[in-house]
């Protein structure tokens, strides 16, 4: 099964808006996050959140690249970005999208 953990060990059951953007070439990708009201900022987590987790059957792909966002002092959402450096890594990291998506009733839908 594939799931999103954080450094500080919590599974989030928040599905984010992901955002993928491919150079021409394909040499490099980026997938952005953004986790609205995710459970991880309602629990009482005192340690500082430094990465963001994919894990399935596969392994894990990490992204240190986490940052929260903050309305009127509190925190409200999460940001993560992976990047991807080479076609492989983009592979990769779709597989993972697919059983996400698939766990999680995702789907993609392309930009025009």
């Amino acid at each position: 099964m594939a799931q999103i953990q954080f450094s500080v060990g919590i599974t989030e059951p928040v599905v984010p808006d992901v955002k993928l953007t491919r150079s021409r070439t394909g040499q490099q990708s980026t997938a952005s996050f953004y986790f609205d009201k995710p459970a991880i900022l309602g629990n009482d987590v005192t340690e500082e959140v430094t990465g963001m987790y994919m894990i399935d059957e596969e392994g894990e792909i990490i992204t240190r690249e986490v940052k929260a966002k903050f309305i009127n002092g509190k925190p409200a959402a999460l940001e993560a970005m992976y990047i991807m450096n080479s076609p492989a890594e983009w592979d990769r990291f779709m597989r993972f999208m697919e059983r996400y998506s698939a766990a999680n009733g995702l789907g993609l839908q392309k930009a025009e």
